[in-house]
């Protein structure tokens, strides 16, 4: 495959900050709450796109967005900016801007539906979270209320830092891909890469698992942690699974295959500490993928590109 254009990120502290999730965990999931309802919002007025991406949130260079809604005869854009630490509606002509501040799930959801009513946008979501355990409903939620802006510096920082990376990676594939996007279900940056072939069906599955896992994929990422993985780590796996992609030599050397997550972990911290951590996630994409597609059978002659593209001028 051809070597990735990726930029050669330093190991300097700036471009690669500790953001450990117990230090942050209440922002997080505050932060986690406020995204999950722009993102219905979001849901609600976009048109249908397969597995999902007209959910997922967009850079842009200050934060996340929702990029251009459709609201009747005109578009509405929402986004986090997370350097100066607001929350842009625009629409119309019209700009309201919220303060991204310590208050409550229950607060910022009527302050967001309260400021797109001003703008004449009349929207409903259904108001309960989703991919997380014991959720309480947006306008009942009094708990969630920590905004933390040195952590969400960080946090932006880290995505800042990936998403060309990542952008890097996906140029490099010539088959369909999706964008470098932001699930603001599982709070995740992704790339997902496709072989072009259906997937058998997965015995069980809700409608959002059938169509997200419809064809076969192969998906790389990071997320701050949670769950099984209790820091913050990048992550890859193939969907149907490849007989032997669970042994596989994946790089750098502490990447490991999680069994219980069914895939493979590189914590962050053992990136950002690497000699060169723009290069040991570069090879954990890379192997992780190439493992993948040669046990899954993928036709990597015709999906990946046979070299880099020379930028004019």
């Amino acid at each position: 495959m051809a070597s990735s254009t990726a930029p050669n990120v330093s190991g300097s502290p700036e471009l690669w900050p500790a953001l450990l999730l117990a230090e942050w965990e209440p922002t997080r999931a505050t932060l986690h709450m406020w995204m999950q309802i722009v993102g219905k919002i979001s849901l609600k007025l976009k048109p249908h796109v397969n597995h999902w991406w007209q959910t997922a949130l967009h850079f842009n260079a200050h934060g996340l967005t929702t990029n251009a809604m459709c609201y009747r005869d005109r578009f509405v854009e929402i986004a986090f900016d997370l350097v100066n630490h607001q929350l842009l509606i625009r629409s119309g002509g019209k700009e309201k801007r919220m303060p991204l501040i310590t208050q409550s799930v229950a607060d910022f959801y009527q302050d967001i539906m309260s400021e797109l009513r001003a703008l004449g946008i009349d929207v409903s979501i259904w108001k309960m979270p989703v991919e997380i355990p014991d959720p309480i409903p947006f306008d009942q939620d009094d708990i969630h209320r920590t905004y933390d802006r040195e952590y969400v510096s960080r946090f932006w920082r880290v995505l800042t830092t990936l998403q060309p990376i990542f952008g890097a990676f996906r140029a490099d594939f010539l088959g369909k891909c999706s964008p470098v996007h932001f699930f603001w279900g599982s709070f995740d940056i992704a790339v997902t890469r496709f072989s072009g072939r259906r997937a058998p069906e997965r015995e069980g599955a809700d409608s959002i698992t059938r169509e997200a896992y419809s064809h076969e994929v192969i998906s790389a990422g990071w997320w701050p942690g949670g769950g099984a993985v209790n820091d913050a780590a990048f992550y890859a796996y193939a969907a149907p699974e490849p007989i032997g992609y669970r042994t596989a030599k994946a790089r750098p050397e502490k990447a490991f295959y999680h069994r219980d997550l069914n895939e493979f972990i590189l914590m962050y911290d053992d990136v950002r500490t690497a000699a060169d951590p723009g290069q040991a996630l570069k090879n954990f994409l890379e192997s992780t993928y190439e493992a993948g597609a040669t046990l899954g059978r993928w036709d990597r002659e015709s999906l990946e590109a046979p070299r880099p593209i020379e930028k004019a001028g």
